[in-house]
């Protein structure tokens, strides 16, 4: 065999980069752009969170209003990225350009208009569009009015966008991705992961964990609802699922250490396993119910799941994490981001504290093609 075909690229590999268009567009309220749960977050530093604030508040400074202001210098940029030999783009359509509050029925025009400009500039040039539907930037209106992803509502909502962008772009767009980094979420506790996946503010007294497992059941329907109108309006399209890989290793060959590794992975990447699988994992279920989380979930629905599977997993990768037991974990090695995570002492770490390991990317594209 010729080693030297064993390790080439296929002549359609897809080389590029990827953003989101809340980190670069800005003209945040231009184009009648409505409110995004990105416009009302400020920014952070290392050591300081984000805030999340109740609507725009003066003096307060949220650095997508502005970003990198690629909604007007995309033609420069894109210029920039054929030179480089970009090969595709992946970004998202703001949602808010589209339907400035998400509940309206009919669409923005100068938002459709934007896009089109934007994908014929890639097009130009030979780049791939590869589109993200929701990527963090859900109308604020949608958390304000309906409480974001805790309300069923929100799928028609969703599904009216994708379908609107999907019959326009249908000829430009081939590959898309439906929820950006989707599993955030599972990382409930921490209050930025929650509202930038699904636009939810904890109440007083809800049961946040069991709010989290019902946003992301529904965003996991509008998905696979998404999918197959996706294909009905364009069978060439390519449209795939998108998680936040973070490989979690056992801190020791300790078997507590390894079953709490175990079921880390498992906790972390089960809406990886819904929308590629079609269907919720059993020890997922079993844990549901004996926490006793009530989750609206229909017979129909899980028809929709299994009918709407993507056609491809998306990741990002940026880092690996090392958990422990703590040596005396409970029978069921119940995983807590908050509290489990450990440092790996075979691994520098950025100033940040995220572990830098390129060979972890490698473990995590093998841990997927097993699964």
């Amino acid at each position: 065999m010729n080693r030297e075909n064993v390790y080439k690229l296929p002549q359609d590999f897809l080389w590029g980069g990827a953003v989101a268009a809340h980190q670069l567009e800005g003209g945040w309220r231009e184009g009648n752009k409505g409110i995004s749960v990105a416009d009302v977050m400020t920014n952070g530093a290392n050591g300081v969170e984000r805030k999340i604030t109740e609507g725009v508040v003066a003096g307060e400074y949220y650095p997508n209003h502005d970003a990198i202001d690629f909604y007007h210098q995309y033609k420069a940029d894109i210029k920039l990225f054929a030179e480089m030999g970009f090969k595709c783009f992946r970004t998202s359509i703001a949602w808010t350009r589209i339907f400035p509050k998400g509940d309206e029925k009919e669409p923005n025009e100068e938002g459709l208009k934007f896009y089109d400009d934007l994908f014929d500039e890639c097009l130009k040039y030979g780049i791939e569009p590869v589109i993200t539907l929701s990527h963090f930037e859900m109308p604020y209106h949608l958390v304000t009015e309906y409480g974001g992803w805790r309300n069923r509502k929100v799928i028609d909502y969703f599904v009216n966008f994708a379908t609107t962008v999907f019959e326009r772009y249908k000829d430009k767009v081939k590959y898309w991705m439906t929820f950006n980094e989707i599993n955030n979420q599972t990382d409930y506790k921490r209050g930025f992961s929650i509202f930038t996946n699904s636009g939810i503010i904890p109440k007083d007294g809800e049961n946040v964990e069991e709010t989290m497992f019902q946003a992301a059941h529904y965003e996991a329907i509008a998905s696979a609802l998404a999918v197959q109108i996706g294909h009905k309006i364009n069978p060439e399209f390519k449209i795939g699922a998108m998680i936040a890989m973070v490989p979690l290793y056992p801190a020791t060959s300790d078997p507590k250490d390894i079953l709490k590794a175990q079921r880390a992975m498992q906790w972390r990447y089960w809406l990886g396993d819904l929308q590629v699988l079609g269907k919720y994992p059993e020890w997922l279920l079993r844990y549901q119910t004996q926490h006793h989380l009530e989750i609206d979930r229909t017979l129909e629905d899980l028809d929709v799941l299994q009918a709407g599977t993507v056609d491809y997993l998306g990741f990002s990768y940026y880092m690996s994490f090392t958990v422990s037991a703590h040596g005396a974990a409970d029978s069921v090695f119940a995983y807590d981001e908050m509290e489990d995570l450990v440092r790996n002492e075979y691994l520098p770490a950025s100033d940040w504290g995220w572990q830098i390991d390129p060979e972890g990317l490698r473990y995590a594209m093998n841990w997927m093609n097993d699964r």
